[in-house]
């Protein structure tokens, strides 16, 4: 990787009080996504710091997406935090939700609690099959369709090594701040036993798990939405 210091994100900051909100999209997303919004519509109305922001070549942020690591867009959320001042608590989506955990052992004195939606820590390692490992190895990128939109989703090498090499669910995540996790049991992408399990391995022991039985990937239904925004309003009240 070049030396040439990495652009900083596009984001977008509402001042208010803290704890300031960071919203953290998913795999291949930006900052314009419904819950994004909500969460921004919600903490305007409550006087409350909100920021968010599209990864490394994401959305309107500089970069060549393919080029993207695991541990670039960890970097990106760690630029973030470090943008503002006093508590934050951290609001992964998918991918955000492995971002949010990273970024809480490396700034553990700024994070005041985490929520996870439909969080995918490690998901490098049980997402793909053997088949598309050896793709990725072998040719250096995988495209999947995207049941989100008409470009397919690609996963590259370098991206696919970072999160390797980014593992989590392996033993205790040394994490003490409150944490909860929210998960469609319906959801065809990430498990929702694997917000179980990482509620398991978490140190802290206010962690709670709140299963949607109807719930999809996306959890971006009013109803869904609602749910994360008195999930937050709990966690900052």
């Amino acid at each position: 990787m070049s030396d040439t210091p990495r652009p900083a994100p596009v984001y977008h900051l509402t001042p208010g009080r803290w704890p300031t909100i960071l919203f953290l999209p998913g795999y291949a997303s930006d900052m314009t996504g419904a819950k994004a919004l909500a969460i921004e519509a919600w903490a305007q109305t409550q006087g409350r710091a909100c920021l968010r922001f599209d990864y490394g070549g994401c959305g309107k942020s500089a970069g060549d997406f393919a080029d993207q690591r695991l541990v670039d867009w960890r970097d990106d959320v760690l630029a973030m935090i470090d943008l503002v001042t006093g508590p934050v608590v951290l609001v992964g989506s998918s991918m955000g939700g492995w971002l949010m955990l990273l970024a809480a052992l490396a700034r553990p004195e700024r994070v005041a609690a985490l929520v996870g939606i439909a969080a995918a820590p490690d998901f490098t390692d049980w997402g793909f099959t053997t088949d598309e490992k050896m793709v990725i190895l072998s040719e250096g990128r995988l495209e999947r369709p995207n049941p989100y939109g008409p470009a397919p989703t690609l996963y590259t090498r370098p991206f696919w090594a970072s999160g390797e090499a980014h593992r989590l669910m392996s033993g205790t995540i040394a994490i003490d701040v409150p944490v909860r996790l929210i998960h469609g049991m319906l959801d065809p992408d990430v498990p929702y036993l694997r917000s179980v399990r990482l509620a398991e391995l978490l140190r802290s022991a206010d962690v709670q798990t709140l299963l949607v039985k109807d719930g999809d990937h996306r959890l971006s239904r009013d109803r869904d939405i609602a749910l994360i925004l008195r999930t937050i309003e709990e966690l900052v009240a």
